[in-house]
């Protein structure tokens, strides 16, 4: 019963890993789409505000072009003035009239010819924006259709996954099922993995003995303390070769089949022992002699270096010897120099 939950839940996981996938996908898709939407919300908001200033520049040129008017018809005026003058005084006070008239009147030119400039800019600038939104726009629609119809697509693939699914959840239990998606959500697709040598291939971490004994039972559905995904045991594959090893140790029986010269322990116990005459004996006495020869070389020649180093010890000693002999001499000699000089103050005391 337990193998057959198994069987199902692992043809399920296939099934469930895949759908989660392409959801995943399906939600991915919009993404794109949202910042491309986003880079023209941003174009359309600039083209905005440069059409606001565009406006305000249209504005000021107007009011410029008004008042140059104004300041051109005062100066013509004063101009006509000219001709009615009597007096010096008059002449100078309308010759300052019109100097000032005709100053305005190119300060408010040069305002305006600078607004123009502008205001032309402008234009051309929200031209080429107006262009780009127009083109962006295009291709967010192309981009939406494109969208929408990988969307179906895609929705059509999960609506067969769910028909598979669906023949393998009758038998399973609801809360066994709600959290064996859950954690193929999680876990990146992986819910249930097998035991290997006591270790969880989901994590690689080593399971407690007690619960890698339970799972081995068989007798019901256990997760991994540590990754939370179902464990199951796949047979006791602890004690026999591991794929490498049965690999290698079938190259070499192989090697062997097929060389002919290979060694064949078959062969080796069916020959039977060889037996010596007396012309091998004579042989291999005569090898271990003169093995024994050469032996005694090489000791005789590390002897000779012995004794030459033997040697030279002996004389450090003897030239040591006789260092220590000669201070003993002479403290002798010190000692009766002594001795005699006792004797005779004693005498010289008797007398």
């Amino acid at each position: 019963m337990i193998q057959n939950v198994i069987d199902r839940l692992k043809s399920l996981q296939d099934i469930l890993s895949e759908k989660f996938r392409i959801e995943g996908e399906i939600r991915s898709l919009p993404r794109a789409l949202s910042t491309k939407t986003e880079l023209v919300s941003r174009m359309k908001k600039s083209y905005i505000d440069k059409s606001a200033q565009y406006d305000d520049i249209k504005t000021r040129a107007r009011n410029l072009r008004e008042q140059m008017e104004i300041a051109e018809r005062e100066r013509e005026k004063y101009e006509s003035q000219m001709d009615l003058i009597k007096t010096q005084r008059e002449y100078e006070a309308l010759d300052k009239e019109i100097r000032d008239a005709t100053e305005r009147e190119q300060s408010l030119r040069k305002e305006l010819q600078k607004e123009d400039k502008a205001l032309q800019e402008m234009a051309e600038t929200l031209e080429r924006e107006e262009s780009l939104i127009k083109q962006q726009e295009e291709e967010l629609e192309q981009e939406q259709q494109k969208i929408k119809s990988e969307t179906e697509t895609k929705q059509a693939q999960i609506a067969e996954l769910v028909k598979h699914e669906k023949k393998l959840t009758p038998e399973l239990d609801e809360e066994l099922l709600f959290k064996f998606e859950r954690i193929i959500r999680s876990k990146e697709g992986q819910g249930i993995v097998p035991l290997r040598k006591g270790v969880c291939t989901g994590c690689q971490m080593i399971l407690p003995n007690q619960f890698v004994n339970d799972v081995r039972d068989g007798s019901t559905i256990l997760f991994c303390p540590y990754c939370s995904k179902i464990v199951f045991y796949l047979g006791d594959e602890e004690s026999s070769f591991s794929e490498t090893e049965a690999e290698g140790l079938t190259d070499i029986i192989q090697a062997f089949n097929n060389d002919d010269d290979a060694f064949d322990f078959d062969d080796v116990l069916d020959e039977e022992p060889l037996e010596l005459g007396e012309d091998d004996e004579d042989e291999i006495v005569e090898e271990e002699d003169d093995g024994l020869v050469e032996d005694d070389r090489v000791t005789e020649t590390y002897s000779s270096e012995e004794e030459e180093e033997f040697e030279e010890e002996e004389e450090e000693e003897e030239e040591e010897e006789e260092e220590d002999e000669d201070e003993d001499l002479d403290l002798d000699e010190d000692d009766l120099d002594d001795e005699d000089e006792d004797e005779e103050e004693d005498e010289d005391e008797e007398d």
